[in-house]
């Protein structure tokens, strides 16, 4: 049974029209006008319990109005969604006790007070036992690597310590369903691996069904075998990432390391030539032609290394994006 349903959800704002000049500024001010803002349009999807899924989308595509209609933030204009058996905006404390949403943008930690104060203060909310709240935090600080950090200020701890403690503090009550709103925004690559791993073993070990947004295509490949991608409020794919790059990446690269160098012009004989940097080269060439074009490749060419790969996931989305459509 799927712990996430959503049935055609949409969400519309009203927007105030104004014309210019002082007689629309009269007139606004006197009888307004609106027109409706259409932020996510009929999506539909389901997901069961223990998934991890990807949510993709460009900046202003309707992910962060979904995540707030999942959780209750906001009420939906039209449409049904229930989470972990639950409306989410009846806002029942049955079912906060189920959820999380961190979002990385925002914060819950009291910035001048250490990270453990504000966790006594979730656990107080929450009904968390003193007994559970050391046992919990201590198995968290450990998942976490943040032995020693929960007593400084968390405005002496680096960006990464802080997202680390959100994340401790959002997981305090052990929700079943997390969503994650760019966990890993502005951290470097370090920290970004570090989360990763931690949300990794916390889906493991718990069974947590985890919903998550980056604009990291790391995040989405490392964690996320399924994918639901949402363009101008509207679903336009959900499935497999492995599906994904098969349907909309129907090329390979075919990257050579070259004895020395051969001109562009030749080059292009082979293949649609990517780049040239001296004696490397990447070919883009269509999958069913791959074996021929290796094989002349090697049969004209003085190759030292010759590596084939997928394009990169980044530019795949990206192309289908600029179409909206699947």
């Amino acid at each position: 049974m799927s712990i996430i349903i959503a049935q055609n959800l949409s969400k519309s704002y009203p927007v105030a029209v104004k014309e210019p000049g002082l007689r629309g500024t009269i007139s606004h001010f006197f009888r307004r006008t609106y027109r409706q803002i259409r932020a996510v349009q009929d999506v539909s999807f389901e997901i069961a319990p223990g998934e991890v899924v990807g949510f993709l989308g460009a900046n202003g595509a309707g992910k962060t109005t979904t995540l707030k209609m999942l959780t209750g933030l906001i009420h939906p204009t039209s449409g049904n969604v229930r989470v972990a058996g639950h409306v989410p905006v009846r806002r029942q404390e049955s079912f906060l006790q189920k959820i999380t949403l961190v979002m990385g943008q925002k914060q819950q930690l009291i910035w001048d007070l250490p990270a453990l104060d504000s966790l006594k203060i979730n656990a107080a909310v929450y009904g968390i036992s003193d007994r559970e709240f050391w046992e919990r935090v201590g198995e968290l600080t450990e998942m976490l690597s943040l032995d020693g950090k929960l007593v400084q200020p968390v405005r002496k701890l680096s960006l990464g310590e802080r997202m680390k403690a959100e994340l401790l503090a959002a997981l305090l009550h052990h929700p079943q369903v997390l969503f994650l709103d760019e966990p890993t925004l502005g951290l470097d690559v370090n920290a970004q691996v570090s989360v990763r791993e931690f949300l990794r073993e916390y889906n493991r070990r718990y069974g947590a069904t985890i919903l998550l947004t980056s604009h990291y295509m790391a995040d989405i490949t490392a964690l996320c075998d399924r994918v639901l991608m949402i363009h101008q409020g509207t679903l336009i794919y959900d499935g497999s990432l492995n599906g994904l790059l098969e349907r909309f990446a129907p090329y390979r690269e075919i990257h050579l390391e070259l004895a020395q160098p051969v001109s562009t012009e030749k080059l292009k004989f082979y293949g649609n030539v990517k780049h040239v940097e001296g004696r490397s080269v990447c070919f883009i060439v269509e999958q069913e032609k791959l074996t021929r074009t290796v094989s002349r490749i090697l049969s004209d060419l003085e190759v030292l290394d010759l590596t084939v790969t997928e394009p990169p996931v980044e530019e795949v989305i990206g192309r289908v994006f600029e179409a909206g459509v699947v």
